[in-house]
């Protein structure tokens, strides 16, 4: 590319993503845009090149501003409420930046366009965690972003979905349409392998955006896990030709059975199947390593070298794994295939279903309970059937409170309109129209170790170069980003940081210029920090500080953020009608 394309370029990129650059303060020195393909992936993506570019940025500002903001290392060495709390802090920033650049991008969206999260990831503690490292600051469902009029309007019908007993998605969909309003979902999670971040591991961590062209049909907030297996589409091909089924309830020798056929130059001990591993792990998944082992496979182990050079881990991030599924020939020609097995939670499992859909891969899913207690097969046959399947839990002290538990894990995800009962599913089972797109928008906030892609890299004082991806459908792109902050790093930490987390840092709100934006930008912290302490009441929002609990938020922070909102409410009480406190 000559002097002046790539001058063109930058100047292109700049103006296309000004409203995000603005908001953060940013200087867009250099772009550099690898593609698959010759065309632009917006060329290819149901969102305008603006917004496409938008949300390219958008990811890299998160990864950027976690990257130096979010506390990155610090957890290493500490005690698990410590622990804890550095966790909750980087995903409090991410989802803040992420939150703020899609409020910024959707000023360029069509006038009748909104943008919803639809699902999250954070509410529920994960494999080994206690039940206060859940409840973690994330985006989660029915955060709205659009112009003023389009969000009021989508805001509320969210509100009816939520408060209504029924999950009525259908008349949600068909009153937005019959307003002629486009309404694009979302599967976000913000901050990617959190915990590989608190303890600075060098690989792993990267913020996740999917958004669909139509929102998921799930109706209120719902974070579970669900099975999920993701193999190569000449897998599925060859069970079609075969006429067998291929999914995550197929026995695995048939798997392997069918990946052999497939590839008749297939050695069994050149499949690699990447699950989580782990002894938290072992009741669930122990089971589907043995079936594997036995089969003579290797089962990729923490440290394994992928092809890209770089050693994988399995404590944690069912998402990157995705993008190495496949078949490749090592140096010396023997073929190897690479499969994705087990579980993943909600979000997660959702997005790389759909960026199974853009890669050419074939994922399906089974919901499972959010605390998955048994082995993964009986785990399957309890929520599929509560009652059949009671037997497997034996004659035990808890049998009751077990079934009954159960049954509440399949009451939640129906009134959620998570479709129950079926075999599996897949990622088209949550969406409404048959014909569907995704675009995938990744930030590496450290080095991928599947793509080889790299993290945050430091320039100079000021400097940084960002990497970001995008994925749709028959198109992909690698965008580097060369961004400069416009003031020094302690200012750039008041840009990037919410309004509570600097007061709960000691900046004096008292004394702090108040601005009316401050008013949206406080009501879209609390959604973000805590979500569980909230009580929607039309327009308003009512705190109940007795919801959140200690060890998720030290009881000194919760006062002090009592305080905060008592303050600005008193003092401004038109700018803050909208708030209520208990």
């Amino acid at each position: 590319m000559t002097d002046i394309a790539q001058r063109n370029l930058v100047a292109q990129w700049a103006f296309d993503t000004r409203p995000v650059l603005q908001r953060f303060h940013l200087w867009l020195e250099n772009v550099e845009v690898e593609r698959a393909q010759s065309e632009p992936v917006s060329d290819h993506a149901f969102t305008p090149r603006e917004i496409t570019r938008c949300l390219a940025l958008t990811s890299a500002a998160t990864a950027l501003g976690t990257r130096l903001f979010g506390q990155y290392g610090a957890g290493r060495g500490l005690d698990k409420q410590g622990y804890n709390q550095v966790k909750k802090a980087a995903d409090a920033i991410s989802a803040y930046i992420m939150s703020e650049g899609l409020w910024y991008l959707t000023r360029a969206l069509p006038e009748n366009h909104a943008i919803m999260v639809c699902l999250g990831e954070g509410l529920m503690p994960k494999a080994g965690e206690t039940p206060e490292m859940g409840a973690n600051p994330l985006l989660g469902f029915g955060r709205v972003y659009a112009r003023p009029q389009v969000a009021r309007f989508v805001d509320a019908a969210v509100r009816r979905l939520l408060n209504d007993p029924e999950p009525r998605f259908r008349e949600f969909y068909d009153a937005l349409r019959s307003h002629r309003i486009t309404l694009w979902g979302a599967a976000v999670d913000t901050l990617e392998n959190t915990s590989r971040f608190a303890e600075g591991q060098p690989t792993g961590p990267m913020t996740v955006l999917h958004l669909f062209d139509s929102p998921l049909t799930v109706t209120r907030p719902y974070e579970a896990y669900f099975g999920s297996l993701t193999v190569p589409r000449e897998l599925v091909r060859e069970a079609e030709r075969r006429s067998v089924l291929l999914d995550w309830a197929t026995p695995r020798a048939q798997v392997l059975a069918l990946a052999r056929a497939a590839y008749p130059d297939l050695e069994p001990g050149n499949v690699h199947v990447w699950t989580l591993a782990g002894k938290s792990r072992v009741t669930r998944l122990g089971r589907l390593w043995e079936e594997w082992r036995a089969l003579g496979v290797h089962l990729v182990e923490e440290g394994w070298v992928a092809p890209s050079g770089l050693p994988v881990f399995t404590d944690s991030g069912t998402y990157a794994p995705t993008f190495l599924v496949g078949s490749w020939r090592d140096p010396a020609g023997a073929r190897h295939l690479f499969l994705c097995d087990g579980y993943a939670a909600t979000a997660e499992a959702m997005q790389a279903a759909s960026l199974s859909e853009a890669l050419g891969l074939d994922t399906t899913m089974t919901v499972l309970s959010p605390t998955f207690r048994f082995p993964h097969d009986e785990e399957y046959a309890l929520m599929r059937d509560v009652p059949e399947s009671a037997g497997l839990i034996g004659e035990r002290p808890d049998r009751d409170e077990l079934l009954a538990h159960y049954r509440e894990a399949v009451a939640t995800a129906a009134r959620s309109n998570v479709p129950m009962g079926q075999r599996v599913l897949r990622a088209a089972d949550f969406l409404p129209e048959k014909r569907w797109q995704v675009l995938a928008a990744l930030g590496y906030i450290c080095t991928d170790p599947y793509t080889g892609t790299p993290g945050v890299e430091q320039l100079d004082e000021l400097r940084y170069r960002v990497t970001a991806s995008l994925r749709t459908r028959n198109a992909a792109s690698r965008v580097t980003f060369t961004l400069r902050l416009k003031e020094s790093l302690e200012e750039a930490r008041l840009v990037f940081s919410p309004l509570l987390v600097r007061f709960l840092g000691g900046t004096d709100w008292r004394r702090r210029a108040v601005k009316i934006s401050d008013s949206g930008r406080l009501r879209n912290e609390l959604q973000t920090l805590v979500s569980q302490a909230l009580e929607f009441r039309g327009e308003r929002i009512r705190v109940h500080f007795d919801r959140i609990d200690e060890k998720v938020m030290p009881r000194a922070s919760q006062e002090t953020i009592r305080e905060v909102l008592t303050w600005y409410k008193e003092q401004h009480p038109i700018w803050f009608d909208w708030l209520e406190l208990s």
